[in-house]
């Protein structure tokens, strides 16, 4: 298939687009590395199913030629990112969601929304299923992404169902891996670069909130599958097995040899007490759940790290 990914530069999207050329596809990589790096695709240069393209997507998007599915994968995705992009996240959102759909419809493509977890707020159902129609302040600080993501999966079904473009929404839960960035803003980021500079790890609150986290390799094989499938709902994809941030905490310390323990610091607003997915529909329909330990995950995205931290010095 000639598939496009916007985001393409990012973190998840980078991944997502190794993973389609080594299946033998054609991929365009869009982006406008205003939060994705060359750097996340540089090892793909050269190569002859391999096309990038800087593009902000809240513009128009025009490609020549067929297209087979789109994958979107375009906005900042982290609490660091969309509190400094606030705009940018609701229009990416917004108006980049709309114009990607626009061009499935103009080019009779599959379209696959990447959502995520944040469409169930602070939730009060524990485990998240699909249909929990979720607990987010609209008007808070975390609200323009929250609401950004909601507002796409609004208007993905509605291109479903009034243009009857053959649509996917995967609702992404807590991913770590390589290419994270070491300011990313999000916990895992976090705690390794402190750890790696031997000082406390920032726990917020009293660390008794609990999050899971699904290694990236192990996402990418579920959207993948996802992609493949015939399901039109959202589906989570994560990994279900739920820790408390201070246990991740003393995990990163443990295996980095990191004497600086930890210091606690008030909650932001609106942070989740609990995040966990129900992964019931993915077992049963796409055959998936993650495969590849917290511990052996952790290992290489520290090692990951302790390198750029190297290359940076």
């Amino acid at each position: 298939m000639r598939i496009l990914v916007t985001g393409g530069a990012g973190f998840l999207g980078s991944h997502l687009c190794d993973r389609l050329l080594a299946d033998g596809h054609d991929v365009i990589a869009m982006d406008n590395l205003i939060t994705g790096s060359a750097d996340n695709i540089a090892h793909l240069a050269g190569k002859r199913r391999f096309h990038f393209i800087h593009h902000n997507v809240t513009n128009y998007i025009y490609l020549k030629g067929p297209l087979d599915a789109i994958l979107h994968f375009a906005s900042p995705a982290s609490p660091v990112d969309y509190l400094e992009l606030p705009i940018q996240t609701l229009k990416v959102g917004s108006l980049g969601t709309h114009n990607a759909l626009g061009l499935a419809l103009n080019k009779g493509a599959r379209f696959l929304l990447a959502s995520t977890s944040e469409v169930y707020g602070d939730p009060m159902v524990h485990p998240q299923t699909e249909s929990y129609w979720g607990n987010v302040n609209p008007i808070g600080p975390r609200g323009v992404y929250d609401e950004a993501k909601r507002f796409a999966e609004a208007m993905t079904m509605a291109y479903h169902r009034s243009h009857s473009v053959d649509t996917r929404i995967v609702r992404i839960f807590n991913t770590y891996g390589p290419r994270m960035r070491l300011n990313d803003g999000r916990v895992v980021p976090n705690f390794i670069s402190q750890a790696l500079a031997g000082r406390p790890l920032t726990v917020y609150g009293d660390g008794s909130q609990t999050r899971s986290f699904c290694f990236v390799l192990d996402l990418i094989e579920g959207i993948y599958r996802l992609l493949m499938s015939d399901e039109v709902e959202p589906v989570n994809i994560g990994n279900p097995t739920e820790l408390t941030i201070r246990e991740f905490a003393e995990r990163i310390n443990a295996i980095t040899g990191n004497a600086g323990g930890i210091r606690f610091e008030p909650l932001p607003v609106d942070d989740p007490k609990q995040r966990r997915p129900d992964i019931t529909k993915a077992r049963r329909i796409l055959n998936w759940e993650p495969v590849i330990p917290l511990q052996a995950g952790l290992e290489q995205t520290i090692a990951y790290f302790r390198e750029r931290v190297t290359a940076e010095d």
